[in-house]
């Protein structure tokens, strides 16, 4: 088992269990708890704004609209991010409903959803005036070729508009782009080919053919927990590639991992971490 100390704790969404997902209350408790990483996804607005959201649409078990009604599950998709400017967007409250698959997740009305930019300025606001390191980012991109100029822009100009953010206020050495879309991961190595890359998995864990799909060795193999074990730890390691799996939010499980020799662990309840890291 590799000290619990160095293990890269990362807060899912923030602190998804704890807080609503992809908002600064998340992430600040995420600092608290002594995350070494912010897990986060980005979205695009209408008028080119990177903004924190997991669906590129308001979900309507999070989400209320502009006139702060609660969004009908057939309408959910109507409201298209890509579609409102972020002065309509942010009018909508996200934190108000509790997550009704996270019973503990504290409500915090009048939260929406974030910019990117405005998480970094928090981040490294609260940091420094807390005392605390600044901690990794790890952004994800939601992007689906099928939905291409329908709920986000083309991969070319979604990952400018992220790097540009990323590479103009936060240290380059403190953020990486994770994606399930390869395509996405392609374009990062060729055109920014300095920025760590997680490659996000979760039907197998074939990582040859999955490496030989992207034309690289990624940084980081990000597959669903239950796809780990011994043998895939083994390969990735000797391929000088770091494990993190996701989302991990039972202790018995984290332990397993943490056993088996993984170099992260992705979690929507950042305090489990404590347990480990007190007890190594």
């Amino acid at each position: 088992m590799k000290n619990p100390e160095n293990i890269d704790w990362q807060g899912h969404r923030g602190a998804r269990g704890n807080f609503p997902e992809n908002t600064w209350p998340a992430f600040k408790y995420a600092i608290d708890q002594d995350m070494t990483t912010l897990e986060m996804d980005v979205v695009i607005t209408k008028d080119r704004k990177v903004v924190l959201s997991h669906e590129p649409f308001l979900n309507y078990q999070i989400c209320k609209d502009t006139a702060g009604n609660q969004i009908p599950e057939n309408e959910e998709l109507k409201w298209n991010i890509y579609q409102l400017n972020y002065e309509e967007l942010k009018r909508c409250d996200c934190g108000a409903i509790q997550n009704p698959n996270f019973p503990d997740q504290q409500i915090v009305k009048k939260t929406p959803k974030p910019l990117l930019l405005d998480i970094i300025q928090k981040v490294k606001d609260y940091c420094e005036s807390e005392n605390k390191e600044l901690p990794h980012m790890n952004v994800e991109i939601k992007y689906e070729e099928e939905m291409k100029k329908i709920f986000h822009p083309d991969i070319e100009e979604f990952s400018n508009l992220v790097y540009q953010v990323l590479i103009n206020n936060y240290p380059q050495d403190k953020w990486n782009i994770q994606s399930f879309d390869f395509n996405v991961l392609k374009h990062f190595h060729t055109t920014y080919p300095n920025v760590e890359l997680a490659a996000l998995v979760y039907e197998n864990n074939n990582w040859q053919s999955q490496f030989e799909e992207l034309g690289f060795v990624p940084d980081i193999y990000s597959p669903y927990f239950e796809l780990v074990d011994d043998q895939l730890i083994k390969d990735l390691h000797e391929q000088n590639v770091k494990i993190t799996p996701w989302t991990v939010n039972d202790e018995e499980q984290m332990e397993r991992l943490l056993t088996l020799g993984v170099d992260g662990i992705i979690t929507d309840y950042p305090e489990l971490a404590n347990k480990f890291r007190k007890n190594p």
